[in-house]
């Protein structure tokens, strides 16, 4: 008899627990989490990720995946991205017929061209790197001061650049009208033949918004695969994410919040000096802002930042790590000259120690995926 009210009481006590709510707990309840605690709080929905340290102020999106573009051959196989790939690829759009687009956006280099800053027309040499054209249809402004607003302005820009093509652009419609094999290819693209400035920006920006990213095992780790990155990786995201304060411009799907800041490296009256986004607004509180670059695929994009000054991402994540304001002005120096650059607030000592340092540096290894490399095309005969 007693025994049946024990099984009865137990019976009971168990149902009561089955449907008791669990509550899980978050990595901000734990007064110390471990490593494997935080590498814990990753492995579920991103909805239940913990938050990213955000400045006060700082509009910023949350990770998301990018899908694989299976419409990638489709597109490829349209008259105008036929045109403006042919176009991209062929230096008779340049005065002297030796530089085309692809030789600072070459597809075997990251669509860029690994160089510290680009080399054009005459082995002239530009004052800014070459900046991939991965994902390039998702950017709200072009160049590394936003001087373009679209992509055809964008594509319009180093054909007449005296240190990148060179080209005389109102002379341009008429070389590649005389070329006889682009007469079919303008046709298919636009209805007739004919050849004009506008028409040859437009297919080129066309064939441009074509280059896109291939999603790489930290997209598999968004949708839910949590074994694609390592614990370390896993790790190095959380530090992205929280001490080394690097979501408060790379967040979003491509990783960039598609503005503009100023990280310490304008050389103020110094032979290098680039004022960036103030050269094409004139505000003074622009000086020495830089366009922040989308970090997917950056292993094949190096060097990095706008003047090509590092290879490595350990000296990125130390520039950072430093706080870079080290030369900003007085108050008393900046009110004499107002366009005295100072690196933007956002940026502060991080203080990384090296095992921190070397996941984060794991966790950006982890954004690169894209291995096709676009052949060039076979160009028309004249």
């Amino acid at each position: 008899m007693k025994r049946g009210i024990y099984w009865g009481i137990g019976a009971v006590l168990f149902v009561l627990w089955s449907f008791t709510p669990k509550v899980s707990q978050n990595l901000s309840d734990i007064q110390d989490p471990t490593f494997e605690d935080i590498v814990k709080s990753y492995k579920k929905a991103i909805s239940e990720w913990p938050k990213p340290d955000i400045d006060y102020g700082v509009q910023w999106k949350e990770f998301a995946p990018i899908k694989n573009d299976t419409a990638f051959f489709t597109e490829q196989d349209r008259p105008s991205v036929i045109l403006g790939k042919m176009l991209f690829f062929d230096p008779k759009l340049s005065k002297s017929s030796q530089v085309s687009c692809s030789s600072c956006h070459d597809p075997e280099m990251g669509w860029s061209d690994r160089r510290r800053v680009a080399l054009g027309s005459d082995h002239l040499l530009g004052s800014r790197n070459s900046i991939s054209l991965y994902n390039i249809a998702e950017r709200q402004s072009f160049f590394w001061d936003g001087r373009a607003k679209t992509l055809e302005e964008q594509a319009a820009g180093p054909l007449g650049a005296h240190h990148e093509m060179a080209m005389d652009v109102k002379n341009l419609p008429a070389k590649i009208q005389a070329v006889k094999g682009y007469k079919n290819l303008f046709k298919n693209a636009y209805g007739d033949d004919k050849v004009t400035y506008d028409r040859i920006v437009k297919a080129i920006a066309d064939f441009q918004k074509t280059i896109k990213s291939q999603p790489s095992r930290f997209d598999k780790f968004l949708e839910g695969k949590y074994s694609a990155l390592s614990d370390q990786e896993i790790y190095g995201m959380h530090i992205f994410r929280t001490k080394a304060r690097c979501m408060n411009c790379h967040n979003g799907q491509y990783l960039t919040d598609e503005s503009f800041h100023n990280i310490g490296l304008a050389y103020y009256k110094k032979k290098y000096q680039d004022l960036g986004l103030y050269e094409i607004t004139k505000n003074p509180e622009d000086a020495g802002k830089f366009r922040t670059p989308q970090l997917r695929d950056l292993m094949l994009t190096q060097p990095w930042m706008h003047n090509g000054l590092f290879n490595e991402l350990e000296g990125v994540v130390n520039i950072y790590n430093s706080g870079m304001h080290q030369l900003d002005p007085s108050l008393e120096k900046k009110q004499m000259d107002p366009l005295h650059p100072t690196t933007d607030p956002l940026l502060k000592p991080l203080n990384l120690t090296k095992e921190e340092t070397k996941a984060l540096i794991s966790f950006l290894e982890s954004l690169s995926a894209t291995r096709y490399k676009m052949r060039r095309p076979e160009f028309p005969v004249e």
